[in-house]
């Protein structure tokens, strides 16, 4: 079984989950968000996106493949290029961080490393550039919310990872919210990461859901 990575492209965009390569919730404000899904434009929003982050920062994720199929990715950005990165209780990301946007292994995929794999290669790709640190907006279990949660708040939720996941592997809470807590992990610290916390990365990676197209609301 042969595994490699690949930076995110126009070229290999395609190669992701159908719902992932056309959902623009970290990409587009909510009103812009919500517009395009009601004129069908969110597979071009997401394209003039990353082509956009690309000239203008450089690459923003890598895609896992499995023997060429793929099988798993990882996005990210600065803070400043990503328009719902403003939109959660415990913003904004910190000055010296890239935001983590959307991270996924794919079911049938979990267990072969791939998880590790996405996520130090962000960090070394990061360090190359001089970042210090990833954030992320991590989900909370249970967290208070409400049987019938707000649109924005189910937005949010869709595509965030599990806060207690999270800090498994090492990431820390910076600011705490009941639902929404921003998390922090050295990029340093990734980078040494040793075999054995990769179970974990395979259940933070594995178990995050795919966001839905429809509905009014939703995060990566």
């Amino acid at each position: 079984m042969s595994r490699r990575l690949a930076p995110l492209t126009l070229d290999n965009l395609s190669d992701l989950p159908g719902t992932c390569r056309r959902c623009v919730t970290w990409e587009l404000d909510p009103v812009a968000a919500e517009q395009a899904r009601k004129t069908g434009d969110t597979g071009f929003e997401k394209e003039a996106w990353i082509s956009g982050t690309l000239l203008e920062w450089g690459s923003c994720g890598r895609v896992a493949y499995v023997d060429d199929e793929p099988a798993g990715f990882v996005t990210y950005a600065p803070p400043a290029l990503v328009p719902r990165a403003l939109e959660f209780p415990t913003s904004p990301v910190s000055g010296d961080a890239v935001l983590l946007m959307t991270a996924r292994v794919l079911p049938r995929f979990a267990g072969a490393g791939l998880a590790r794999m996405l996520l130090q290669a962000t960090a070394k790709d990061l360090s190359r550039r001089g970042v210090r640190a990833l954030e992320a907006f991590g989900l909370t279990a249970g967290g208070g919310m409400t049987a019938d949660p707000a649109d924005e708040d189910k937005e949010k939720a869709s595509c965030l990872v599990p806060a207690d996941l999270l800090t498994a592997v090492g990431f820390k809470t910076v600011r705490q919210h009941h639902r929404f807590p921003r998390l922090r992990l050295e990029l340093k610290t990734a980078i040494s990461w040793r075999e054995d916390v990769e179970l974990a990365l395979e259940q933070i990676l594995g178990t995050v859901r795919l966001p839905a197209l429809s509905g009014t609301s939703v995060a990566k």
